[in-house]
């Protein structure tokens, strides 16, 4: 093996990716909690109020993502120089195949860190799951507090008081086997759960499919990351017409006494049981999302 081949090896845990880790799962539980609004929305009928504190947490969420995206630099980083390290000096030239083999070792070492990266979203999204009543609990006093003091910075400071920390960890509570047959599917849309895992899904793999492609092929890897705006951009818009106002529905019916408060409690459910399966899903469209990338970076430098 020639010396390049053999200094072409890629260091799999790394600082930067148990921080990739550690912010995934940690946003992704926040983002399923935020789902915990909608039914404090209908415990406390202040719809408007929870709303405001759901889109806050997404927000917020959304915003920690930038942390663990800035974790994927250096790991695509490094996985990038060990791949140009094997290519030929003189463009047009073919690849000794001892390279080829040692940049199929970088990629495939870079793959598996993008994958466990998604696996602690899963974990994250499962945990967040499980944490929904402790969540529905600390909405439920957000509200209540807000409508006290007017003011939502007031109001988050309040959460973070030790006694309301205590009383808050303490809902946390596993539940029971039989309640999770307890929540029935009928009078939720089958095309919300669905356009729910897809949007979950697609989301999940959006920013990791295009460090990816980046590292598939290095000439177009610039382009390819910033493919990946346009694909959250295009999660973002679909989870805002299809998923959005079907939920909202729902929750507005509720309030209304058109609906019973259990459908939203198990709209709240089988949504957290879906974006798990959209997680799970993400494992599946990586690759091919990645090639889809690449593809298009391709085309985009040509044009």
């Amino acid at each position: 093996m020639t010396g390049a081949a053999a200094a072409a090896t890629l260091p799999f845990w790394t600082w930067q990716l148990v921080i990739a880790l550690i912010v995934n799962a940690i946003v992704q539980a926040i983002q399923i909690g935020a789902y915990a609004a909608r039914l404090a929305g209908v415990r406390t009928g202040r719809i408007a109020t929870s709303i405001s504190l759901f889109n806050l947490f997404v927000t917020a969420s959304r915003l920690a993502t930038l942390v663990y995206t800035l974790m994927l630099g250096p790991l695509s980083d490094a996985a990038g120089n060990a791949v140009k390290a094997l290519l030929p000096k003189q463009p047009g030239m073919p690849v000794n195949p001892e390279h080829l083999a040692a940049m199929a070792g970088v990629q495939s070492t870079f793959e598996w860190q993008l994958r466990w990266i998604i696996i602690a979203g899963t974990v994250g999204t499962v945990l967040g799951s499980f944490l929904l009543p402790m969540f529905t609990y600390m909405y439920v006093r957000g509200v209540r507090s807000f409508e006290r003091t007017k003011s939502l910075p007031h109001s988050l400071i309040r959460l973070t008081s030790p006694r309301v920390i205590v009383d808050v960890l303490s809902r946390i509570r596993l539940p029971h086997y039989s309640e999770l047959f307890s929540f029935s599917a009928r009078g939720i849309p089958r095309r919300l759960l669905v356009f729910n895992v897809v949007v979950t899904g697609v989301y999940a793999i959006g920013v990791v499919s295009a460090y990816y492609a980046s590292i598939l092929d290095v000439n177009v890897a610039r382009t390819a990351i910033g493919i990946s705006g346009i694909i959250n951009g295009i999660g973002t818009v679909a989870f805002t017409f299809f998923v959005d106002p079907t939920s909202s529905i729902i929750v507005d019916e509720a309030v209304k006494g058109e609906r019973p408060h259990a459908e939203v409690k198990s709209m709240v459910f089988y949504l957290s049981l879906t974006a798990i399966a959209g997680w799970v899903l993400s494992q599946l469209l990586l690759w091919p999302a990645a090639q889809i990338i690449k593809t298009v970076a391709h085309l985009v430098n040509r044009g």
